[in-house]
Formats: structure tokens, C-alpha cells, sequence
């Protein structure tokens, strides 16, 4: 049986341990819903701050008028502070085609709000907190509508509690609110659902007679951002709307175990710090076990006792980081692609990148971008223009 999520093919040894009866079991893993561990248990995955402000949009657009919203969401047309609504289910698309399933806490006159799911990843401050939208149904010389850089006659933008980018080097550009490429584009295709099943599609996408403003807001962002780094690396003002499966893999000390049970058979093995990294490695290193491993890279390394060659691939905010953790301290920038973008010959890169060799006691490092193009090769067999 394989994980959707993370293309993992998980061992029958570790499905026939588990106390449930097989369908329920293959139920979970091909929603996505959970990871399997070593043991038969399981630890659940949640979903993004991406896949839940898309939920939360697409219920505010089926909240739309009196008899639209009533159809679409049931008893979700209600007073949110009032009489919030607990258990209608809402589902939308995930970057990687599966269907995400949330719960609606308010959905009234293009206003609705949705609860990130409480997942198993122990360091997810998000868990449980309230996401919102709210749509409006404007004409096409509305200042704000013009304004912005809307797709589709969809104008997507953010309202309180999410941050606005104020320096560069993020997906994001200066100035705009805090929604990366591909949450963004999550948020816009759950949008179309919605005026489909409301009948406002055409008139809006296709014969573009009027327009569609989605602000994504958060009530708790501003204070939520204070436990975060946010303001030092330049997202000022609330949290950001990140995802780029549409789904957050657990982490807890159990899962750890689970993973160093991979590693430790491996004879080829790369260790990557995301799933960036796992879909480069898959196609620089077809055929050696990858295993996701984020910042624990050291850890990685230490449980990779029968492997013949180890590779370690990901993205440099953290393999860097990772070699040298106080290579930014002094520097004048506030995060690693910083540098690169900004002075890629700066000597801070190049010792960071030393560092991790020396660090990895024999592993080869692979450096990529978000693109998965080869940034730095300590085999000098990837290059920065390989896929030019």
C-alpha cells in the first residue's frame, strides 16, 4: 500500500500489525489522513493553513444570498458569533488531487470561517485556529478589484491577522499579504467550486459581467505571529498561508522511531528536508530509499547504519542552516535564500556548504531551490544549469 502524500511504500509487515480491519485502514491511508507507523499504530496528518483558508472561502461562497448558501451548506447558513455551526463538512482539492474534507464552524452572507484540523505534528501552533473568508460580489470598475491581480475575475487578498511580506527572498512579493503560489491557487480553483455549485460561475469566470474579492482572514493571526519568527524574517503584521501538498505531516518522537526503522535498512539513502527535496531526489537519484527527515539531518545520518552511500537533498534554509546555524547572525539579511538572491557569491554559503560536508562525516550534500534546480553539489556532478 502506497501513502499518497508522501509516496512512501508502506511495508505489509506494518499494515497486518495494525488493530484495525484492513479497508478502514486503506481508507485512511489513500485520503491521506494518516501515516502508518512501525508498530501498526498511526499518527494523523492535518491540513495546511492552505487547504483551510480554501475551505473557508469556498464556504463563504456558498453562503452567498439567501437561498444559495442554505442549499449548499444546510443548517451552515447561521450567526457566527450567535449560533456558530459545528459539524457541516466541506471539501475541497489539494495540490496533489486528493480531496480534503473540513468542518464549517460559520458560513452566513459571504462570511465563513473553518478550524485547521488538530493534527500530530507537536510544534504546529496552527492546530485548531480559526480561519475565515469573506466574499463580496462586485462590479468590474471597483477600485479594489482593479487594484489588485486578480485571475478569473478572482481577486484572492488577505485581511487581518495574516502578514504582509516586507522583504525579499519569499515566493511572495514585497508588499503583498503572506499567500504562497500554491495555497493561492488552491483558494481560487475551491472559489470556482463554489460558484459553480451557486450558479455565479459563468457570470463571473466565463462572460465576466462582474467580479469576485476573497479576503482571507485570520482572528488570532496577529497574536499567533508573536510566537513565531515571522517579523524577523520580514512578515510583519500576522501568519502566513503555506502548503504545498495541501497536507501537514505529523512529527512527534514516535514517528522518529518509525523513520530510523527506513533508515536504518537503507544501502542507498538519500534524507531530505521536505517535500521539495523528495521530488528532486526522486529523479536525481532513481532507485535509493528517500526518506523526509526536515531539520533532523544529523539525526538522519546517525541511523543510516547499513548505508553505502548517503545523500543529503533539500533546500537551503535548512541544509545550510544546518551546517552553520549561525550563519545569518551579523549578516544583514534575514534568511538564507536572501543571500543567494541578493549576493550569491557572498563567502557565507560557501562556508555554511563546508560545514555540512564536514558535518555529514562522508554524506553528499545537494543544495536545490524551490524549483528543484541544483544550487550546490559537493560531488560537482548537479549543476545550477542542469535543467536549462
Amino acid at each position: 500500500m502506497r501513502d499518497p502524500v508522501n509516496d512512501f511504500e508502506i511495508p505489509e509487515e506494518w499494515i497486518e500489525k495494525s488493530p484495525l480491519p484492513r479497508a478502514e485502514v486503506e481508507d485512511l491511508v489513500t485520503r491521506g489522513l494518516v501515516v502508518v507507523l512501525s508498530d501498526g499504530s498511526f499518527l494523523k496528518r492535518g491540513f495546511t493553513t492552505g487547504t483551510t483558508a480554501a475551505a473557508a472561502a469556498k464556504a463563504a461562497v456558498l453562503s452567498l444570498g439567501k437561498d444559495s448558501g442554505a442549499k449548499a451548506i444546510g443548517a451552515a447558513v447561521a450567526d457566527p458569533v450567535a449560533n456558530p455551526v459545528a459539524g457541516t463538512v466541506i471539501t475541497v482539492p489539494t495540490p496533489i488531487g486528493l480531496r480534503a474534507e473540513l468542518k464549517v464552524e460559520f458560513a452566513k452572507d459571504g462570511d465563513a470561517g473553518v478550524r485547521k484540523v488538530y493534527n500530530d505534528h507537536e510544534s504546529d501552533i496552527t492546530r485548531n485556529v480559526l480561519f475565515c473568508a469573506k466574499v463580496q460580489k462586485t462590479n468590474l470598475n471597483d477600485p479594489e478589484f482593479a487594484a489588485g491581480n486578480a485571475v478569473d475575475n478572482i481577486l484572492i487578498t488577505g485581511g487581518i491577522g495574516v502578514g504582509i511580506i516586507r522583504r525579499a527572498g519569499f515566493e511572495t512579493r514585497v508588499g503583498e499579504y503572506a499567500i504562497n503560489p500554491k495555497p493561492l491557487a488552491q483558494i481560487r480553483e475551491s472559489v470556482k467550486e463554489g460558484l459553480r455549485e451557486v450558479g455565479l460561475y459563468d457570470e463571473i469566470c466565463v462572460k465576466k459581467e462582474s467580479a469576485l474579492i476573497v479576503s482571507i482572514y485570520i482572528p488570532d493571526g496577529v497574536e499567533l505571529s508573536k510566537k513565531t519568527l515571522n517579523e524577523r524574517i520580514g512578515i510583519v503584521g500576522g501568519i502566513s498561508v503555506l502548503g504545498t501538498t495541501g497536507f501537514v505531516e505529523p512529527w512527534n518522537d514516535h514517528l522518529g522511531e518509525m523513520k530510523d526503522v527506513l533508515i536504518q535498512d537503507a544501502k542507498r539513502l538519500v534524507l531530505t528536508t521536505g517535500r521539495q527535496g523528495m521530488a528532486t531526489s526522486s529523479m536525481l537519484f532513481p532507485g535509493y530509499e528517500i526518506v523526509m527527515v526536515g531539520s533532523r539531518i544529523s539525526e538522519g545520518i546517525d541511523a543510516a547504519v547499513s548505508a553505502e552511500e548517503i545523500v543529503v537533498c533539500g533546500l537551503p534554509g535548512l541544509v545550510l542552516k544546518w551546517g552553520n546555524p549561525d550563519m545569518l547572525k551579523d549578516s544583514g539579511f534575514a534568511t538564507v535564500v536572501e543571500v543567494i538572491e541578493k549576493d550569491p557569491t557572498n563567502p557565507l554559503l560557501k562556508q555554511a556548504f563546508e560545514m555540512c560536508i564536514k558535518k555529514g562525516k562522508g554524506a553528499r550534500i545537494v543544495v536545490i531551490d524551490r524549483e528543484g534546480l541544483v544550487l550546490m553539489d559537493s560531488k560537482g556532478e548537479f549543476d545550477y544549469l542542469m535543467k536549462n
